[in-house]
């Protein structure tokens, strides 16, 4: 039942609705650093996926709930890995950061 494209996500008009900022921001191919913050269920995880899937970045997830000091540095060597093989930046996503 998630959207597939960013043109089907639904809500978040002020930021993401046609000529909002972060959507001319995905169009320019110029995504910032951000931090998506909301109750479960609004979609911020499929929000930073279907950015990465329309900009044909890779995606890298990682749950401050069962990860540690260690798994971050993991998959930050790896998204430095992939950025230097495909010389594009991948989009990495902490879920629950504030666990940290």
């Amino acid at each position: 039942m998630r959207p597939t494209t960013i043109d089907d996500y639904v809500g978040q008009r002020h930021i993401f609705g046609d000529g909002a900022v972060l959507r001319n921001a995905i169009l320019q191919n110029n995504i910032p650093s951000m931090i998506l913050w909301g109750p479960p269920g609004v979609g911020k995880t499929t929000l930073a996926y279907l950015i990465s899937k329309h900009l044909k970045r890779s995606f890298l997830s990682l749950s401050a709930i069962n990860s540690g000091l260690k798994d971050v540095r993991e998959v930050i060597g790896k998204a430095d890995e992939i950025r230097n093989f495909e010389q594009e930046h991948p989009i990495l996503f902490i879920d629950e950061i504030d666990r940290f």
